[in-house]
């Protein structure tokens, strides 16, 4: 459980709250929370995102449900802090975009005593660890997986399926291209896939295939 420390009294050390999960899951809902809590203690903050990321607007972070909060989007990492100069508080929406050096630039303003949260996918669409998340989620103080519900099941999702053929890393899209899914449901959904590949019509076809094979 994730207990909200927003005042580090005997150090002047900040740290990093990582904020991960699926497509769907409410990671940047959950960052908007946290800014505008401290917004509304007075403190200065200061949000950004990738440059890339322009699905809902230019300039602002907005959730899946139309939250918002006005953000500066930055092109690399290394351009943050320079612009977080001052800040209390740091925010940084789909940090699994970033450069590797994201990493640096997150541990460099926690040690000068900046609160620095980060929200982003924690996997890829094929399922294996995205880009810097990793990292971050090993240095960071707090560690928050936030859950999406799964489309197929109704249970609790942590993969995000993607429905198109596109093999791009970075494909930034909504419900049409993407949908999250439980364990078992992107299990079956990325086997249907591997059968369709082979064209096979079903998993004996499958197994007669390989059989065929090893023969």
């Amino acid at each position: 459980m994730f207990l909200e420390n927003t005042v580090n009294q005997k150090e002047q050390f900040g740290w990093i709250e990582v904020i991960c999960g699926s497509m769907f899951s409410g990671k940047t809902e959950e960052l908007i929370r946290r800014l505008k809590r401290a917004q509304f203690a007075k403190q200065k903050v200061e949000i950004f995102k990738p440059a890339i990321d322009v699905r809902y607007d230019d300039e602002m972070v907005v959730s899946h449900d139309a939250n918002e909060i006005r953000s500066t989007p930055v092109p690399a990492a290394a351009n943050i802090p320079i612009l977080a100069d001052g800040c209390d508080v740091v925010g940084i929406d789909e940090a699994q975009f970033f450069d590797d050096e994201i990493v640096r630039v997150c541990n460099d303003l926690a040690n000068k005593g900046v609160r620095v949260i980060v929200a982003g996918l924690d996997m890829d669409f094929k399922g294996n660890p995205f880009g810097p998340m990793p990292y971050l989620m090993a240095t960071a103080e707090y560690v928050t997986k936030v859950h999406a519900v799964c489309t197929r099941t109704g249970n609790l999702a942590q993969f995000s399926y993607r429905k198109t053929k596109s093999e791009d890393l970075v494909l930034l899209g909504e419900t049409e291209e993407y949908e999250p899914l439980s364990r078992a449901a992107y299990y079956k959904a990325t086997l249907r896939e591997k059968l369709k590949d082979m064209k096979v019509n079903d998993v004996e076809d499958l197994t007669k295939k390989t059989k065929d094979t090893d023969a």
